[in-house]
C-alpha cells in the first residue's frame, strides 16, 4: 500500500480545483463600490478592483496590460489612440458590454457634477465611439502614460443612466454593484446600527478570462487593526487587507500564515508650505531640518525595519531614478552650524529665533499610528537643532477637507502613491498648487515645470529617464519637502490560499489583479 501511495504521488501532480471560500478582514466600511468615486476610500477601491474591469490593468509585475481592451494603436503624432474592445464580455446581469458603457463612464468622470477624483485626468481629451467595440481618444497634448488613465473600472450604462448627479453618491447601487469582474455581488449583512459587517461575492461563471477557482469571497469589516487581528488569530478570517509592520509579532498562527511583503510605489514625506511660515521659507532652515532627519531611526522604530529611506519623489527601480543627487544624510552638527552661521540664535528655552521670528512650526498629519509615531520622532529629532515643533493629528477626512484642500498647514506629513512609470505632474507642477491638484508643497519653479512637461511628452524611455534625473536633481536642491521612507506593503494570508503570484503592486487594491487564479482546493492528475 505504501509503495502504491508513493508511486501515485510521484506520477501525479496537484492542480487547482474549483470550490472553497476565502474570507478577508478589512479595516473600514464600504461606502461607494463605484469606480467613478471609489478612490477616496481604500475599502471601496479593494471591492471595485474585484467587481469592475478597466480597458487596461496593471499585471502582477506592475506593468500595463490589456483588460477589457483587445488591443490599441497610437497615431504617428502620438495624439490619437484607437482602442479595440473584447467582444465576449457580459455584465453580471447578462447584458453585453460595449463601447457605449466606456463612453458613458468617461462622461460621468468628466462632468464636475459627479465629483469624480479622476476628473483631472480627462481634461482636454475628446472621446469618440467608432462602433460597438472601438473607441478613439484624441489628446491635445501628447502624454506618454495615457494608457494608465484607462485603468479605471467601467460602469454599466443600462444600470446607471437613470441616476442623476444629485443621487449618484446616495443610491443603493453603490452597495449592490454590477460589473464585468471575476466575482459578482451576492449579499450584504448589517448590524442593528446599520453598519455593514460583511459582504459576499460569488464567482462569475461567465468571466471573460475563465471561471475563477474559488467559489466565494467574503469580506468582513472591522473598526480597527486590533479587531481584525483578533479575528485573524481566532481563524475567523483568512487574510487581512493590510498590516502595520509593528503588528507582525501579534500574529499567533505564524506557521500557517504567509506574509506577502511587497514594494509599492508609495512614499511618505513632510511637505513644506513656505507661504505659511517665515522660518520654513528660509533655505537654511529647510536644509538644517533635512540634515537633522534620522530616517533609519524612523524605519526601525515605526516600521520595524520594513521599509527603505528615500531622498526624492522617484523611487528605486522606477524610470529616471538616480543616486546622483544631494541626499542630506544625517548630520546634526552640520545642521547646527548652518543655523548658527545664518543668525538663528538659541534662546534660554533652547529654541532658535532670528530677528523676531521663531523657528517654530506645526506638522499636520492623519491620526494613523504610523504617521503620529513618525511625527513624534521628527519632533524629537528636530528639537535637537533648536526647532520648536507642534504636532496636530486629525482624521483622514479632516486632513483632506480642512487642510489639504485649503493648503492650510505649515508642514504636512502625508503619503503619495505613484505609478510604475512616474509622472510628477500632479505632485510638483505649479499648475497643481491648488485643489484638486496634489502639489502639497505649493511649489513653483519654471525650469522644473518645463522638465515635467517634457517628461510627459517623451515616449522614448531612455530620454524620459534622463529628463526625470534632471528633475530630481533640481527639485531636491530646493528642499520643498523632506522625503522620509517608502514602506513595505504587508499582506498576511493563510497558507491554504494558493496562486497569489504578486511581485509588484501599483496600488494595494491591485493585489487582486489575478484573483481568478487563486485557489484553495486541488486535485491530482497524471503527469
Amino acid at each position: 500500500m505504501s509503495w502504491g501511495v508513493i508511486f501515485y504521488l510521484n506520477k501525479t501532480q496537484p492542480i487547482p480545483k474549483f470550490g472553497g471560500e476565502y474570507i478577508e478582514g478589512i479595516i473600514g466600511q464600504p461606502l461607494h463600490i463605484n469606480s467613478v468615486i471609489s478612490q477616496s476610500n481604500n475599502t471601496d477601491e479593494d471591492l471595485s478592483q474585484i467587481i469592475y474591469n478597466g480597458l487596461f490593468k496593471y499585471d502582477d509585475q506592475g506593468k500595463i496590460a490589456n483588460d477589457l481592451a483587445e488591443g490599441y494603436e497610437i497615431s504617428k503624432d502620438k495624439m490619437l489612440y484607437t482602442v479595440h474592445l473584447k467582444k465576449n464580455v457580459t455584465w453580471h446581469d447578462g447584458q453585453p458590454f460595449t463601447a457605449a458603457d466606456v463612453f458613458y463612464t468617461i462622461n460621468l468622470i468628466s462632468d464636475p457634477a459627479y465629483k469624480s477624483p479622476l476628473r483631472v485626468n480627462w481634461q482636454g481629451i475628446e472621446t469618440s465611439v467608432v462602433d460597438d467595440y472601438t473607441l478613439t481618444f484624441q489628446l491635445k497634448i501628447s502624454y506618454a502614460r495615457f494608457l494608465s488613465n484607462l485603468t479605471f473600472g467601467i460602469l454599466p450604462k443600462h444600470i446607471w443612466e437613470t441616476v442623476g448627479p444629485e443621487k449618484f453618491s446616495l443610491t443603493d447601487l453603490n452597495l449592490q454593484p454590477i460589473g464585468t469582474g471575476a466575482y459578482k455581488f451576492s449579499s450584504i449583512q448589517k448590524d442593528s446600527g446599520a453598519n455593514i459587517i460583511s459582504l459576499k461575492l460569488v464567482s462569475n461563471p461567465n468571466y471573460f478570462e475563465g471561471k475563477p477557482y474559488i467559489s466565494k469571497i467574503t469580506f468582513n469589516f472591522y473598526l480597527d487593526e486590533e479587531s481584525v487581528l483578533a479575528a485573524f488569530n481566532r481563524k475567523e478570517i483568512m487574510g487581512i487587507n493590510s498590516l502595520s509592520p509593528q503588528k507582525i509579532s501579534s500574529i499567533k498562527n505564524v506557521q500557517s500564515t504567509v506574509f506577502h511583503k511587497l514594494k509599492i510605489p508609495r512614499y511618505f514625506a513632510v511637505f513644506i508650505n513656505k507661504t505659511r511660515n517665515v522660518a520654513l521659507a528660509s533655505d537654511e532652515v529647510r536644509e538644517a531640518l533635512a540634515l537633522a532627519t534620522n530616517r533609519d531611526e524612523i524605519i526601525q522604530k515605526v516600521l520595524d525595519g520594513n521599509g527603505r529611506p528615500i531622498f526624492s519623489p522617484i523611487l528605486p527601480g522606477m524610470i529616471g531614478f538616480t543616486d546622483n543627487l544631494e541626499k542630506y544624510n544625517l548630520d546634526v552638527d552640520r545642521a547646527n552650524r548652518i543655523l548658527d552661521e545664518n543668525g538663528w540664535v538659541r534662546g534660554a528655552d533652547g529654541f532658535r529665533g532670528k530677528k523676531g521670528n521663531l523657528l517654530e512650526f506645526a506638522i499636520v498629519t492623519p491620526d494613523v499610528a504610523e504617521l503620529t509615531q513618525t511625527a513624534d520622532l521628527l519632533k524629537a529629532q528636530w528639537e535637537k537643532i533648536g526647532a520648536k515643533i507642534n504636532v496636530s493629528a486629525f482624521s483622514l477626512f479632516d486632513v483632506q477637507q480642512n487642510y489639504i484642500k485649503t493648503r492650510e498647514y505649515d508642514a504636512l506629513l502625508f503619503g503619495q502613491i505613484l505609478g510604475s512609470d512616474p509622472d510628477p505632474f500632479s505632485f510638483w507642477h505649479s499648475s497643481q498648487k491648488k485643489d484638486p491638484g496634489l502639489n502639497l508643497s505649493v511649489f513653483s519653479d519654471g525650469e522644473i515645470d518645463t522638465l515635467i512637461e517634457d517628461g510627459r511628452n517623451e515616449f522614448d524611455e531612455g530620454k524620459r529617464a534622463k529628463i526625470y534625473e534632471e528633475f530630481q536633481q533640481k527639485l531636491v536642491k530646493e528642499i520643498p519637502a523632506i522625503f522620509l521612507y517608502s514602506p513595505d506593503y504587508i499582506y498576511p494570508v493563510n497558507r491554504s490560499i494558493k496562486g497569489i503570484n504578486i511581485e509588484n503592486l501599483i496600488f494595494p487594491a491591485e493585489r487582486f489583479a489575478n484573483l481568478s487564479k487563486w485557489y484553495i482546493k486541488t486535485k491530482r492528475v497524471w503527469k
